[in-house]
């Protein structure tokens, strides 16, 4: 890291997430006295670009990116030497494969085949290729890269956040934040909020502590009652 980014990092709020979401979650880590969180990143897209997690890794953090698109993997490989990078999908059934559809805006790219037509409806987005990528649940990723459940959950595909949400062993880990997209895609300005991750993570004891529009950051409700200030 440069001198001049270290500057930076120290005295200007950077932020490379869509929205400002890991400046949100900085000041979370912040109060929690977590200061070098680990994380696993569902969803990874670019290295930096529209990522949550890309800030933590410049201060020195580590952890784990779930990306299937080819292209953003090799970037990511390339660009996040000290992570580990995995390319598979997450599921939330017993599939050990299922099809990917790849977007022409990348970003958008989703294992639901219905997504991927619905955004090509509209006129301006093309499934660009369809790849048949390998799965491994949320849980099995959890087990076998992490000693601890990590401190930072970042969640972003396209469609299918709730039913992983869903597959997610609470009862054994208790990742002190989340970051989950809560918001349809559409291009007619008809989207709407998912209130049902909202209303699921409740039940799981996690608070709602920011919501960007795009996306709503979880706090568990009882590490964030216990924080030391």
């Amino acid at each position: 890291m440069t001198i001049l980014l270290r500057v930076l990092l120290k005295y200007l709020k950077l932020s490379f997430s869509q929205c400002g979401e890991d400046l949100i979650v900085a000041y979370l880590m912040e109060a929690l006295q977590i200061p070098q969180p680990t994380y696993l990143d569902v969803g990874a897209h670019h290295p930096s670009r529209l990522n949550n997690t890309y800030l933590f890794y410049l201060k020195g953090s580590r952890g784990v990116c779930v990306e299937p698109d080819p292209e953003l993997f090799a970037e990511l490989k390339a660009k996040r030497k000290r992570d580990i990078c995995l390319k598979i999908g997450i599921s939330f059934d017993e599939k050990e494969n299922a099809d990917f559809y790849v977007m022409s805006s990348k970003s958008l790219s989703t294992f639901s085949e219905e997504e991927a037509k619905r955004y090509e409806s509209y006129g301006k987005q093309r499934i660009s290729e369809v790849i048949n990528t390998p799965l491994a649940s949320i849980n099995a990723v959890l087990k076998q890269y992490f000693k601890t459940a990590p401190h930072f959950i970042s969640l972003d595909t396209e469609g299918l956040d709730l039913q992983i949400l869903k597959s997610f062993d609470f009862s054994r880990y208790r990742p002190p934040v989340f970051c989950v997209e809560t918001l349809t895609y559409t291009e007619d300005k008809t989207e709407q909020k998912i209130t049902a991750i909202v209303d699921y993570m409740r039940q799981q004891s996690y608070l709602p502590i920011a919501d960007t529009y795009i996306n709503t950051i979880f706090v568990d409700s009882e590490r964030w009652k216990n924080r030391p200030y």
